[in-house]
């Protein structure tokens, strides 16, 4: 038999027992032959360890089925506890932890594809609190190269992007970063930063036919999202600004998204 290359997905195959039985003594030689691999490895097994130790006396219980319904997008949930994402991504978690890993990967996808303008907001908002705080890592493509930054988000995202100058607003661009964005694929996530190093993010994704317009603070509190879609884009400013201030930047970005269209 034909030796194969063997990767990390393997390794994975081989912790949920999916790896052929054939290619066990190969793969268990590539480990041995691959430290970085093998402590990989160790460290999956660990964590698997973990998991189910704080889980213990939940695992064999079956899973709520409201719960069930609600992360596999079944069934309705209240708007206010879909406001709050932490709450389904502790469902998720759950999920993950009760049905294994391909029910967490069925209700991650079906919480993605969750339509509705808060979804948007809220995708936006998760986006930013995750990189804004960033200080080496916040962005893949800095600003020092905006035309190659505009060209590669747009090609990727499949809209015509800008990144909009915001310095009247008191703001720098300072790079973007691609995004998943559940049905939608992609998005666009340029981040800008004032002389206080105050951060805000623009969040950007296709959209077909939606017209709406708003504004958006999950029930938790922290940034607030203020989101458009129009003319097939989906757009979100987020940040911690005073309410008029950042409502006035989502304008100038709205209307300088708007204008490259044409140009």
């Amino acid at each position: 038999m034909t030796r194969r290359d063997f990767s990390e997905r393997d390794i994975h195959m081989a912790l949920d027992g999916e790896l052929p039985g054939e290619e066990r003594m190969a793969y268990d030689a590539w480990l041995e032959a691959n430290p970085e691999m093998k402590a990989k490895s160790a460290r999956y097994v660990a964590d698997r360890a973990a998991m189910r130790a704080a889980f213990a006396g939940v695992m064999d219980e079956p899973v709520p089925a409201r719960l069930r319904q609600v992360v596999l997008g079944e069934a309705p949930a209240k708007a206010s506890a879909l406001r709050s994402r932490w709450w389904l991504s502790a469902a998720a978690a759950v999920m993950l932890a009760v049905g294994g890993l391909g029910g967490y990967v069925a209700g991650v996808d079906s919480i993605a594809r969750g339509g509705g303008d808060d979804q948007l907001a809220e995708q936006a908002i998760a986006a930013h609190v995750t990189y804004a705080a960033e200080k080496r890592h916040a962005v893949e493509v800095p600003a020092s190269e905006k035309d190659h930054l505009q060209t590669w988000l747009s090609n990727r995202v499949g809209l015509k992007l800008v990144a909009p100058d915001l310095a009247a607003e008191g703001f720098q661009l300072v790079g973007g970063r691609l995004l998943p964005a559940g049905e939608q694929g992609k998005a666009a996530m340029l981040l800008y930063e004032d002389a206080k190093g105050e951060r805000i993010s623009l969040f950007v994704t296709a959209d077909s036919s939606a017209t709406s317009k708003g504004t958006y603070t999950a029930e938790g509190g922290g940034p607030e999202a203020v989101y458009w879609l129009d003319k097939g884009y989906a757009c979100a400013v987020v940040g911690s600004l005073p309410p008029e201030r950042l409502s006035d930047v989502a304008k100038s970005a709205y209307g300088q998204l708007v204008a490259g269209i044409s140009s």
